[in-house]
């Protein structure tokens, strides 16, 4: 007989946390393979600026905490903002060029930032 309580999804669920700041209710799961995509494709770029889990991190559900990409408070606030960006330009982009424009102006800086923090340099 198999227990018919689902798995406890971490306080602290990636796509928990991207769902809420998309705006998306963490009940509705219509969205979440969508969104999931978007998350690993920023979670690839993170890896490509030497960010995240040596081996890289793809995400399948909400059983991944934001932890297991990086333990830093430091870095982790910021890595969670740049995945915010990244997945609202793919999933719900602003309606103007120019509000899509400051979000890649904010996410170019965030990136640079988390380059920064990763390698020990101070920022400014």
């Amino acid at each position: 007989m198999t227990d018919p309580t689902p798995p406890a999804i971490p306080e602290d669920s990636i796509l928990e946390g991207v769902k809420k700041s998309l705006g998306i209710s963490t009940d509705e799961e219509h969205f979440d393979q969508d969104v999931l995509m978007h998350i690993n494709a920023a979670l690839a770029v993170l890896h490509q600026l030497g960010v995240g889990p040596v081996d890289g991190l793809e995400i399948e559900d909400n059983s991944v905490p934001w932890t297991v990409v990086d333990s830093d408070p430091k870095l982790l606030g910021l890595i969670r903002q740049a995945v915010h960006f990244r997945v609202r330009l793919g999933f719900d982009p602003p309606p103007t060029s120019f509000a899509i424009s400051s979000t890649e102006n904010l996410l170019e800086q965030l990136e640079w930032r988390i380059v920064a923090v990763a390698e020990g340099r101070p920022v400014a």
